[in-house]
């Protein structure tokens, strides 16, 4: 039976191997993060509005509570940060379908093209850091990146 750590305060033991896999996973994760935060396009928006932009692109539309919840920030974050987009002119505010108290959140085709250049940019900035792998160490992250997908959606 393997030794465990003891444990942590967020959650449950883990063994002592399991713990520094997480911890150095971790630490890459937040570094890498940061520098991919690095290799924007439009430096005027910050990373929660790039965030909420991602967002959109992936569910196609969404309520500001929707969206709130997705991002994981409080409601009047959410409406604040929708009125700068929309004053921006990367969202557009339409009436729900079904309860017209509502508003649904749409991205416009400007942020659209803007979504599809930053990720040209870090998408190219990241095959080039990548390029300084060997084949076995690319094969591994190749073969990581749906886990790593996976953790990101959990």
């Amino acid at each position: 039976m393997p030794e465990l750590s003891r444990p942590q305060p967020d959650g449950p033991e883990v063994p002592p191997d399991d713990a520094a896999a997480v911890n150095a996973l971790r630490s890459a994760v937040m570094r890498l993060s940061r520098r991919l935060k690095h290799q924007r396009v439009d430096e005027s928006l910050s990373p929660t509005e790039m965030s909420v932009l991602g967002t959109l692109a992936r569910c196609g539309h969404a309520t500001p509570g929707e969206l709130a919840r997705k991002e994981h920030v409080q409601p009047p974050s959410m409406t604040r940060i929708v009125a700068m987009l929309e004053a921006k002119g990367l969202v557009r505010l339409e009436a729900h379908a079904d309860d017209r108290r509502q508003k649904v959140v749409t991205q416009t085709e400007q942020a659209e093209a803007m979504l599809e250049e930053s990720r040209r940019k870090r998408n190219a900035w990241l095959a080039e850091l990548a390029s300084g792998l060997d084949e076995d160490e690319w094969a591994k992250v190749r073969a990581a990146a749906p886990v790593l997908e996976k953790l990101a959606q959990l």
